[in-house]
């Protein structure tokens, strides 16, 4: 416990960038090396006090992206190397996907689609079984870097496209463009959410889809959504940075946040439960394996798993 406390507070200096996922690759990277193991603290009925954060292996080039498989599995990206890589049950590491396009964000459509938010060459389109575009340009004009996605049980599609800095742009943006949140509507329409999110990255939807989760600089936003897709009466869920999100079958949400280096872990009403300690600073987060009680951490190159008290929603992928 006490070990934990120190590592997280010792680290807090850490500044943490909006948007950590539109970070140069070359910045990705940290020359302090991922720590083999750190303790959790207890946090009721999500993590028991004790329980250790362990080390799979490091060395991987830009991780983001978890979630589950169908299977269990968890899959997240090597964006930098163009992967996908999947780790299954009893922790074997594969490249599952190659040629991604530096895809950044994936999601499962309950058609069973694989889809990702592709930043090199910007769209979100699916992956797998079957390559294809869904969206690559709004009103006439391409998109700019798209980040994170999370996927509806309708099979709508909210996604971030944030505006990199002008070294971390692969593709300049349109004049005029603002970072936006989207929405794929079911029909293949792309609908612009909000410009209130003004530094957007992570994207999650509550267990009931009614609330919309978005990191947005040093806050978490949260928006009401619609039954059109839409949503509406933005407004501060939490004071925290934060890159990936995820959320557990209660409506906590977890949010990782390097410059804790760790996975805040917030009620459904956004009041601080505590911190899982991550062995880097993290960048993205998710359930899978056997019930989804195993949460996966990556960041800055590093995969971390421990196992929870809490569960993933068994529904989703994210």
């Amino acid at each position: 416990m006490k070990f934990a406390i120190v590592i997280v507070a010792a680290l807090s200096l850490i500044v943490s960038a909006a948007g950590l996922g539109q970070a140069p690759a070359q910045n990705q990277q940290t020359p302090e090396p991922a720590l083999k193991e750190v303790i959790a603290p207890d946090i009721p009925g999500v993590i028991k006090g004790g329980t250790k954060v362990v080390l799979l292996r490091d060395g991987f080039n830009g991780t983001e992206g978890v979630i589950s498989m169908p299977d269990g599995s968890v899959l997240f990206t090597e964006q930098d190397a163009n992967k996908l890589i999947k780790v299954d049950k009893n922790d074997n590491i594969s490249t599952y996907l190659e040629n991604t396009n530096r895809t950044v964000g994936l999601g499962y459509d309950h058609k069973g689609r694989l889809i990702g938010t592709q930043s090199r060459d910007p769209k979100v389109g699916v992956l797998s079984p079957t390559r294809q575009v869904l969206a690559d340009k709004f009103e006439g004009q391409p998109l700019v870097r798209p980040n994170d996605l999370v996927i509806a049980k309708n099979n709508g599609i909210y996604f971030s496209d944030p505006i990199p800095n002008a070294q971390a742009a692969f593709r300049q943006p349109p004049p005029g463009r603002k970072p936006l949140l989207f929405y794929i509507r079911p029909d293949g329409q792309l609908m612009k959410l909000t410009e209130e999110v003004t530094a957007p990255n992570g994207v999650q939807l509550s267990p009931d889809e009614k609330t919309l989760y978005a990191t947005n600089g040093n806050r978490i936003m949260a928006f009401d959504v619609m039954p059109d897709g839409s949503v509406k009466n933005g407004r501060t869920f939490a004071m925290s940075g934060g890159d990936g999100l995820a959320i557990d079958s209660t409506g906590r949400l977890y949010a990782a946040v390097a410059a804790v280096r760790g996975i805040r872990v917030f009620s459904p009403q956004g009041q601080d439960l505590g911190t899982i300690p991550s062995g880097t600073p993290p960048q993205s987060v998710g359930f899978a394996g056997p019930q989804k009680k195993t949460l996966y951490i990556v960041g800055r190159g590093a995969l971390y798993k421990t196992q929870m008290i809490a569960e993933g929603i068994k529904t989703r992928a994210k």
